[in-house]
């Protein structure tokens, strides 16, 4: 077996279980013997902690060029649990969460300063392999379906909506296996372990550069509407001057070269203005959603 195809199989089937550095990984392009303070900056988990650091680490030193007086932190989370745990105990100081978990963020103090990406990006796209037969989402009715976490919005709950919407009954007719991470659900279907897998655009397009040999052999079967797309938030309690600082550097980005250059790695077109009101619409289909198919967490 190739090392390449090893790694990839770890990552699909037990990556997501391997021991975590407490709190999380964090990297920092922070000077030698600096004393200014650190905000963290926490990014939802697009990918794993490494292929994060890779694509958002050029944009928070970008930020620190900026600013003055302190230094921003890029941190990440091994999965969508831990995530939504460190902002709950309102441990970062900036995130970068999707849009249900800026719902989530803003009941204990966190503000959207601006919208990643375009609008228009943020939806479900339901991978099968090629050599599939399967051609209408009826006929996954008794088998698997993989998913990064059943608290991804564009890569779980707009899918599973969509099913609903076919006429699948998704806690009774689907095997839904919750797999950790972005590259995970699209592993388990290149493996076989799942028959279809939920993600989104971007780290579809991630994959497919990455990886275009295990790319060629999926396909995207369906894709759901689009929403809204993921937030940048500050928590309440930081300095304005810094957060508006933030919110000029990540509005510019698309203005220069460089900027472009950074967001091309982190598959963004732009960062848009936005504010708490603009994820209302988020909130409202939330509320449809629990009363038909699930509640997004169970909290027991």
């Amino acid at each position: 077996m190739k090392p390449f195809a090893l790694v990839l199989i770890l990552v699909a089937l037990g990556g997501c279980d391997a021991p975590p550095a407490p709190g999380g990984p964090r990297y920092a392009q922070a000077p030698q013997g600096s004393s200014a303070p650190v905000l963290r900056f926490a990014i939802h988990p697009l990918h794993n902690p490494q292929k994060l650091a890779s694509a958002y680490q050029p944009l928070i030193d970008h930020l620190n060029r900026q600013l003055s007086g302190v230094q921003l932190e890029l941190e990440a989370s091994r999965d969508y649990a831990e995530f939504e745990r460190k902002f709950r105990q309102r441990g970062p100081d900036f995130l970068l969460p999707n849009p249900w978990q800026t719902l989530e963020a803003g009941k204990v103090g966190y503000h959207v300063l601006a919208m990643a990406g375009e609008a228009s990006d943020f939806k479900g796209l339901i991978l099968v392999r090629r050599d599939s037969r399967i051609g209408q989402p009826g006929e996954l009715k008794g088998k698997a379906v993989s998913y990064p976490s059943p608290t991804a919005l564009a890569a779980c709950i707009m899918p599973q909506w969509f099913f609903r919407s076919h006429g699948l009954d998704v806690t009774r007719d689907l095997d839904n296996r919750y797999v950790g991470s972005q590259e995970s659900s699209i592993m388990n279907v290149y493996l076989g372990q799942t028959s279809a897998g939920a993600t989104w655009p971007p780290p579809w397009r991630a994959f497919q550069k990455d990886h275009p040999r295990e790319a060629a052999e999926l396909r995207v079967a369906w894709e759901t509407p689009s929403l809204i797309n993921n937030s940048v938030m500050a928590r309440d309690d930081v300095p304005e001057a810094i957060v508006a600082t933030v919110r000029r550097a990540l509005l510019e980005l698309e203005g220069s070269t460089a900027g472009r250059e950074i967001l091309a790695g982190m598959e963004t077109a732009r960062f848009q203005p936005a504010g708490d009101k603009d994820y209302d619409l988020v909130r409202q289909f939330i509320t449809e959603f629990e009363a038909r198919v699930r509640k997004v967490e169970d909290r027991r």
